[in-house]
């Protein structure tokens, strides 16, 4: 019974995370056709994917068409993509879901 409890929570946080991180490299991809505005840091989008938003990120990169020409977006949001779904992997089984 709390098996199914924790998977709907660690799952749910793992999508909320994700679609935040979406959200947010669409408001930075809009932000940059904006001269003079206030961005989104690069760290800030590799800690957002580095704290279970990876996906999210990665999407973002190739829907917006954002930070695609930077190498280490294309190398770095990939393995914390792998980094964040070995650690969910994890937690289920530390829960024993």
């Amino acid at each position: 019974m709390y098996a199914d409890l924790y998977l709907m929570i660690i799952l749910g946080i793992f999508f909320a995370l994700n679609l935040l991180a979406f959200l947010i490299m669409l408001f930075d991809k809009i932000k940059s056709s904006q001269p003079g505005a206030e961005r989104i840091s690069e760290g800030m989008l590799f800690f957002l994917a580095t704290i279970f938003g990876s996906i999210g990120v990665y999407c973002g990169m190739f829907v917006f068409r954002h930070k695609t020409k930077k190498w280490y977006f294309l190398i770095g949001i990939p393995l914390l993509v792998i980094q964040n779904i070995a650690l969910v992997y994890c937690f289920l089984l530390f829960f024993k879901v």
